[in-house]
């Protein structure tokens, strides 16, 4: 322990070069887990919907930025929650005149231009927590569980680990 607070865990796997090509399931949660992204409406297994706040819809079209800014890295599937983003990057082999950014390179770069953006809207001091949780996908079955996962993520939002009344 340091100052009274416990040691924190550095969550990226030892030895793991995240700049490799291949799928990785990304989750990104808002600064104390506030609901500032989106609100979910028509709870249930068959309408439940996320409606983009002012900051979802930055956040939204950030992702998609990424492409532009990342040339080797496509977005996939995702999801804007109320409090959190998850989503699968892929990474694909850069071109001659590219370099492969890191997961954590690409991450930097997402929160730190959509809080900019953010701040242009609504100044707010923080807009999301310091790291991320990442996953390498490993195979088809892998891929498929985690695409349905966040397909269905609000339709699920009461039961999800995340969640947090509005």
């Amino acid at each position: 322990m340091e100052n009274g607070l416990p040691k924190r865990k550095h969550p990226r796997l030892k030895n793991y070069d995240y700049s490799t090509v291949g799928a990785y399931y990304i989750t990104i949660c808002t600064h104390n887990r506030r609901c500032l992204l989106s609100h979910i409406v028509g709870h249930g297994l068959s309408s439940a919907e996320t409606q983009y706040t002012a900051y979802g819809r930055i956040a939204e079209e950030q992702l998609f930025l990424l492409e532009k800014r990342f040339p080797s890295l496509k977005m996939d599937q995702y999801v804007i929650m109320p409090n959190h983003i998850h989503a699968i990057f892929i990474l694909k082999k850069p071109t001659d005149t590219d370099s492969c950014p890191t997961i954590p390179e690409i991450i930097c770069a997402y929160k730190s231009l959509t809080t900019r953006e953010c701040k242009k809207i609504k100044p707010i001091d923080k807009l999301f927590q310091t790291s991320f949780y990442e996953h390498v996908i490993r195979g088809r079955e892998d891929y498929d569980e985690t695409a349905e996962y966040i397909v269905n993520n609000p339709k699920q939002w009461e039961l999800d680990k995340l969640y947090s009344k509005e």
